[in-house]
């Protein structure tokens, strides 16, 4: 399961690298990456991404058992 917490950590990461320089500069480098022809990878990309998110949402379960630890 570490593999799979890890692939998706990765993507959210991406992702929010993506966002952020959509927002800072409005650059954004995986649809320049694949355009046109290979726009399918991008959205494909985008999906992967989303479910990623998706997935990570259950790490607010790890965290809230530390809570209570010191």
């Amino acid at each position: 399961m570490k593999i799979t917490n890890f692939i998706a950590l990765t993507l959210v990461v991406i992702g929010a690298l993506n966002w952020g320089l959509i927002g800072f500069f409005g650059y954004d480098v995986v649809t320049a990456l694949f355009h046109e022809n290979l726009f399918w990878i991008a959205r494909t990309i985008f999906a992967l991404v989303g479910l990623a998110g998706i997935w990570c949402l259950t790490f607010y379960h790890s965290v809230g058992q530390g809570a209570g630890r010191s």
